[in-house]
This record gives structure tokens, C-alpha cells and sequence, in this order.
């Protein structure tokens, strides 16, 4: 089977716990996502499984042929699977794959902010706010030296473009699962804008949670 599906985040909100603790929790509806293509070494030359996400209210024509068997999805994502040769086109897979307890990887793409300066895509201090300095409030500063190397270094940090970038948030817990609404509550916040699709998936790097 797969090791992740397909969700849209809906909003984060607070779960009261059996011990009394309030739980600041992420809502996401996951799935259910349906298997659209088996990918094999033999004949892509690599194992993946392709899954449809959210009804589609129209498809182009290559489209709806690749989808004829399994219906119209607006999401097409692959992913890996524990066994590829279990894996049927038409397969369901739904919140049953997560169990409270479980650690997961998030990846969704982060809210765009369009073109931002440095004090706030890289949070600089900007410039002196006396002595005659009446416009370096909020400027970058000096970006280089003059003879030595005479231009701008690469990489250096200045206004552009913010946000709407892939982000993967790890290890984050399970902390309720409702498989009649396809609810995953997840502990902590998650990249994106709320309706945003997430892709959620076993964590492949388990961190040692230390007891407090």
C-alpha cells in the first residue's frame, strides 16, 4: 500500500485531551485518494503509484483518457509504496493508513507574499532612524564592497520574491483520526493557505522525542 495520501488543509483549532490539556491541533481532510496509475521499473523504469485527489469539474481530452477507468480528480500526485505488486488501479486509500500515535511528514506550499523588502523577508533591523538618516528606515544597507570583489556575491540576502515555496514540516503527531468525516487532526501548524492541498506521508526521518 501507498505511505501517504492526499489532503487539503482546513484550519487549525484546539483539542481538549482525556487528561485535560488543550492540544493545538491542525485539521486536514485526507482523502479519500484513489490509485490512477502503477508505475514499474519494467515499463517506467521506476515504482510509483499515482493518486487522484478532489472531484475535477472539467479535464482536457488526454486527460479525462488517462482517467477514463478511475473518474475526474483536480489533484494527480505520486508517491512510493510499500508494495508496489498489492497496488491496483481504482484502489482507495483513506485515513485508515494513519493511527494516533504515528509520525508524519507535511508537504504543501507556503503562502505567497509577493515582492517583500529585507525587514521583512529577512528580518534586517534597517538602517539608523536619526542623525539626518531620514529614508534608511527599512533599507537593505551596504550589498558589497567597492574594488574588492567589485559586485554583488551570489546568494546575498535582498528584497524578491516571498513565500509560495515547497515546504516539508517532519515528525509531526497524529493526534486524532476520524475516518467518517476523513478528518486527520495533527499536532502544530502546517505550510499553506487554508483549502491548500497537502501531501501527507509516513516520516522518514524519526526524531527521539525527549521526555520533559
Amino acid at each position: 500500500m501507498t505511505i501517504g495520501l492526499l489532503g487539503k488543509k482546513i484550519g487549525m483549532t484546539q483539542l481538549f485531551l482525556a487528561d485535560g490539556l488543550v492540544e493545538m491541533v491542525t485539521a486536514v481532510e485526507a482523502g479519500p485518494c484513489v490509485v490512477t496509475q502503477v508505475k514499474t521499473k519494467a515499463k517506467d523504469g521506476y515504482e510509483a503509484v499515482q493518486l487522484g485527489f478532489s472531484e475535477a469539474r472539467r479535464l482536457t481530452k488526454p486527460m479525462e483518457g488517462h482517467l477514463r477507468r478511475t473518474g475526474k480528480f483536480r489533484y494527480l500526485r505520486e508517491m512510493p509504496a510499500s508494495d508496489i505488486g498489492a497496488v491496483q488501479v481504482g484502489d482507495k486509500v483513506d485515513v485508515n493508513l494513519f493511527h494516533p500515535g504515528d509520525l508524519v511528514d507535511i508537504i504543501g506550499v507556503s503562502k505567497g507574499r509577493g515582492f517583500a523588502g529585507g525587514v521583512k523577508r529577512h528580518h534586517f533591523k534597517g538602517g539608523p532612524k536619526t542623525h539626518g538618516q531620514s529614508d534608511r528606515q527599512r533599507a537593505p544597507g551596504s550589498i558589497g564592497s567597492g574594488t574588492t570583489p567589485g559586485r554583488v556575491i551570489k546568494g546575498l540576502r535582498m528584497a524578491g520574491h516571498m513565500g509560495n515555496h515547497r515546504v516539508t514540516v517532519r515528525n509531526l503527531e497524529v493526534v486524532q483520526v476520524d475516518a467518517e468525516r476523513n478528518l486527520l487532526l495533527l499536532r502544530g501548524g502546517l505550510p499553506g493557505a487554508k483549502e491548500s492541498l497537502v501531501l501527507i506521508r509516513q516520516a522518514k526521518k524519526t526524531l527521539r522525542r525527549v521526555q520533559s
